[in-house]
Order: C-alpha cells, then structure tokens, then sequence
C-alpha cells in the first residue's frame, strides 16, 4: 500500500497534476509583502499631489459618474442573486462578490490529501473527493484548508443528486456558516440557494417556502434597484451642470499659481495658509502642495509652522508630507519634534514615512528611538522597523533589537529587513532564529520562508533539513528546496536524498511531488526508479 502511494505521487509529481509555482508557495509571506507595498505606496503619494490640477477636472468628472457606478453595482448584485436561484454563479462584480483564486500551502499537513480531494473533484469522482475532504475537515483541525475543504464537501455532495445527499450538503454548508463566517462569499451562497432549489423540486415544502421568501426578496430589491438607478441618473445630470461653486473657482485659481514662478506664488500662497477659518482647509492644503514643490526661500519656514500649528489634522499631515522633499537638517529636527509631541497616529504615520524619505544618519536614529517606544502602537512601531529594514546601516541595531523583543508581530518585521540586506551576517542571523529550538515556532517558519529568497547561502540551508526535529520546518524545507530546484543542482541533490531517505511517508511524498516539479533529468530517473519499483 506504502509503495502504491509512492508511486502515485510520483506520477503526480512527473505530469505535474495540481501545478503549484513560486506564488502558491509565497502565500504565507503575503500579508507581509501588502504590508510594504502599502507604506511604499504612502511614501510616494506626494508625487500624485503634483498632478492636482488635473485631478480636479478628473475628479468632478468621476462625481458625476459614481451614483450611475454604484446603482449598476447594485443591479448587478441584485441580478447575481437571481442567477444563483437557477444555479449559475456570477463572479467578480460588487463588494459582496468575489473572484476566487486557488492557494495552496506545500508547508500545511494537509497539502497531500486536499490535492488528492481537488484531483478527484475535478474528475468528476465525487464519492473519493468526499472522502478526502472529510480527512481533511475532521483530521486537520488547524489546516488552512479546512473552511475550502467544507465547501467542496458540500459541493461534492450536490454532485450526488440524491435528497439524502442534498440535506447532509445543507447541514454542511449550515456548520461552515458558523465556524467562517468571515469567509462566506457569493459562491457560498449560490450553492446554498441551488441545493435548496433542488430539494424544493423534490417536493420538500421547507426547501420550497425558503426559495419562495428569496424570491419575494429579490423583487422587492430590483424595484428598489429600479428607483436607485433612475435616481442616480437624475443627480448625474444635476452634478454635470455648471454650478458656480465659489470654493471650486478658488481652487482652480490656486492651481494655476502651481505654474507661476515662486517670487509672484508665495505670498498669494502665505495668505491662503495665514486664513485658519475651517471653510478654508481644502485651500490650505492645496496651498501646502504648491509650497512643498516651490524651491523658494521660506518654504520650509511655512511647512513647519504648518505642521506644528494649523488647526486642522489634515492640514498638519499635508505639511509633514511636504517636508518629506525638504532636505535639510532642520526638517529632520522639526519632524522629530512633532513624532515626539503628537497624539494622532495618521500624523506619526506621515512623520514616519517623511522621514524614512530622508537618508541621512540623524533620521536613521530617530527611527530607531520610536520603534524601542512602549507607548505608542504596535503597528507604528512596526512601520518604524520596516523603514529601518531599508536602510544597510541600521542591520546591527535590528539585529540586536531583535533579541530584546517580546512583540511578535515586531520581530516579524526585523526578520523581513534582515532579508532584505541580502548579506552573511543577515543570512547567518536567519539561520539562527530558523534553527533555534527555544524561538517561536511562527518566527522560524518566516526565518526558513526569507531565507529561501536569499542566494549564496546554499550549503548551510541544505544542512538545516538535518539540524531541525520538527515535522512543520521539515516541511517547509522541502518547499524551499523545491522553489530553487529548478536554478540550483545542489536542491536537487537534497530533494533525491530526502526522497531516499527520509522514514516519515508525508515529508516523503511531498519531496516526491516538489521533485517533479524540478524539471530536472536527475529527477526523472529517480521518479522513473519510483515509478518501477517491485
């Protein structure tokens, strides 16, 4: 039976069935990578600033076009629903409806048996993928497969046209209601509503009055649907009509100083900026924009009063943003002194990324002295981190900070910089924390996961399989090793050795799997070997 299984892997693994490539396995690092794609986006939103003035006419242009986009979301909703009465799935419109992606997890205990269940549901044999989802709902509790595997249990069961098989796909869909709530998706609900309509056809009365009340719904929801959409329209005819909006024409009138050369723009722009009156924030922050943009004498000297004085939240974040493109060492001492003295997170937020925007060594340390502060969030010092993770000279501070934290979710960060330097002492610094027993076994997951992205540090990652105990490192050692085998002979080399030699059957079958996924002629002959062995 053991070499059956073997053997069917190794098929698996040669035709590669259920292709996984480099972003499947990246899912685990994913929220990580939105996290830095976000502050990166923050740190240059400023340059969408310089594009104001067309913004604005682009802007009334998309007012006058949103209540016609948002009632024909509504229909399309509306229309999803009725579809998903009839059995037929709509994708990809609305808030509420989403496009569903395929991840897998090569790291999860699970990875083997939810393939074999997707395999076999593709196939179209419903009784085995049943079966192999029920493994996986009832003998993986803490796999992140569990709530997918829930689903197509259900799904697999309406494939059996049976009324028995309807309700226990019912009852199924009912307990994956409770337990992910927070993962219910149009799909979800289109497979309900086409079970129900199933049973409803069979004669059940309860199946039957539930479809009725939905039904009842949803015409009630297209008429209103109706009105909506009428009503949009009408105000998208008021919206492109000329409204003589006096705050308007002042706007455009600031825009056009952007033009101007800066002797004849900063006092027009000073006594825009001297009017604290709260009808005047827009023009204030407009006011900032232009300034930080003009090279000219006293712009700094406007950004800071700004930032430190103004009444309104906005205006002041607007002026540190504008700092960010002032290069001098009283702005870095200015933003410092409002990180030091502000309340308002989204302020520290912005003084954050405008100084991260300056690379001198003074602006280094003051990140530094917030991400070690106690009374501040966990996430600003974590963005704190993260702009220190950019910077080659704040790695020995990182490192060192690292073995003085207790947060989590902060060391998480650390490790993130670490990879980023690419360098011995941050690969060696990896290798430790992936290694070491005593660390959170979170933390060595993410160690193993960077290092895996990392070059020149092929033999010590190879010697890891053989230092660490634990079944979940094993694991994701032998996804790493598949990521890099189609480039690196040497994870080949070790891909065939733990083929041969490892006694666990999972960690076994799984380098099978990521061995056929190599493309190498190695690790044809060894899954030929596989495939005719007595």
């Amino acid at each position: 039976m053991f070499g059956k299984k073997l053997i069917m892997v190794a098929v698996a693994g040669a035709t590669l069935v259920g292709p996984v490539t480099a972003q499947d396995v990246r899912s685990r690092a994913v929220e990580d990578l939105l996290r830095s794609a976000e502050l990166q986006l923050a740190a240059s939103a400023y340059k969408v600033d310089m594009m104001a003035p067309t913004l604005l006419q682009v802007g009334s242009m998309l007012r006058a076009a949103a209540p016609v986009l948002d009632a024909t979301q509504l229909s399309v909703q509306a229309m999803a629903s009725s579809l998903a009465l009839m059995g037929v799935g709509l994708t990809g419109w609305g808030r509420g409806l989403v496009v569903h992606r395929e991840m897998w997890f090569p790291q999860d205990t699970a990875d083997a048996v939810y393939r074999r269940a997707r395999t076999a549901f593709n196939a179209r044999q419903y009784q085995d993928a049943i079966d192999l989802f029920r493994q996986v709902r009832e003998n993986y509790a803490d796999s992140q497969y569990r709530a997918r595997a829930m689903y197509y249990e259900a799904f697999a069961l309406s494939r059996l046209n049976s009324e028995e098989s309807y309700r226990q796909a019912l009852d199924l869909l009912r307990s994956y209601r409770e337990q992910f709530s927070q993962s219910m998706s149009a799909d979800y609900y289109s497979l309900y509503s086409r079970i129900q309509g199933q049973l409803a056809r069979l004669g059940d009365t309860e199946a039957a009055a539930a479809v009725a009340e939905r039904a009842a719904q949803l015409e009630a929801r297209r008429r209103t649907t109706g009105d909506t959409l009428r009503a949009a329209q009408m105000e998208a005819r008021r919206l492109v009509m000329p409204q003589g909006d006096e705050d308007d024409v002042r706007m455009q009138a600031l825009s056009a100083l952007a033009q101007m050369d800066a002797e004849s723009a900063m006092p027009i722009l000073r006594d825009v900026l001297a009017n604290k009156d709260t009808s005047r924030v827009r023009l204030r922050r407009r006011a900032l924009m232009i300034v930080a943009q003009k090279r000219a004498e006293g712009r700094e000297d406007i950004l800071i009063d700004a930032a430190r004085n103004d009444p309104d939240l906005g205006v002041r974040e607007q002026a540190v943003q504008g700092l960010s493109m002032v290069r001098t060492d009283r702005a870095v001492a200015a933003l410092d002194s409002i990180l030091q003295s502000a309340t308002e997170e989204s302020l520290q937020h912005r003084v954050l990324i405008a100084l991260s925007q300056h690379r001198g060594d003074e602006a280094g340390e003051i990140l530094m002295r917030f991400a070690q502060r106690s009374d501040v969030s966990t996430e600003l010092r974590k963005q704190a981190v993260q702009w220190l993770g950019r910077r080659r000279d704040a790695a020995p501070f990182l490192r060192d900070y690292y073995h003085r934290l207790d947060d989590v979710e902060l060391k998480e960060q650390i490790l993130i910089g670490m990879s980023r330097n690419r360098d011995e002492e941050s690969a060696d610094f990896l290798l430790g924390i992936a290694g070491d027993e005593s660390e959170d076994m979170k933390l060595r997951s993410r160690a193993l996961y960077w290092l895996g992205r990392m070059r020149g540090i092929e033999q010590d990652i190879y010697a890891l399989y053989d230092q660490v105990s634990e079944t979940e490192l094993k694991g994701q050692l032998i996804s790493v090793y598949g990521q890099r085998g189609r480039g690196d002979s040497l994870a080949v080399d070790k891909l065939i050795e733990i083929v041969r030699n490892e006694t666990d059957q999972d960690r076994r079958s799984q380098a099978i799997f990521w061995l056929g996924q190599t493309g190498s002629a190695r690790a044809a002959e060894v899954l030929r070997e596989i495939i005719n062995r007595d």
